[in-house]
């Protein structure tokens, strides 16, 4: 059964540092563009970065250019979003996904994470 499941969500004050991980199994996921999305209440789901295959390509969303930073380690399969300078508008259930082919888009996504809490604090 092939899962994304993350971890490292969590409450933080404003301005505060998280960083969420998102283990795959079931098959590697070393030649999927992988990403990020996240979704505050009453939102609709929205991307936040997302990582090429080897990792030498990223995107970003505008809302969180400079702070976030996306990275992946294919010998564990495993992908990360390193978070900070926390802002109360980055609360949210923070979601993995996994593409064939990059950037990552929603509606191309192949595989969802069942998402985790952010709550950021002011």
């Amino acid at each position: 059964q092939v899962q994304l499941v993350e971890s490292g969500g969590g409450l933080v004050q404003a301005g505060g540092s998280l960083r969420l991980s998102c283990a795959a199994s079931g098959r590697t996921f070393s030649n999927d563009a992988m990403g990020w999305f996240r979704q505050a209440p009453g939102k609709e789901r929205e991307f936040v970065c997302s990582i090429s295959w080897g990792g030498g390509s990223t995107k970003y969303a505008d809302s969180v250019k400079g702070r976030f930073t996306i990275s992946r380690d294919n010998a564990k399969n495993t992908v990360y979003l390193q978070m900070n300078n926390l802002k109360p508008e980055d609360t949210a259930v923070y979601y993995c996904a996994a593409d064939r082919l990059y950037p990552v888009y929603a509606s191309r996504v192949d595989y969802w994470g069942q998402g985790t809490q952010v709550t950021v604090s002011s």
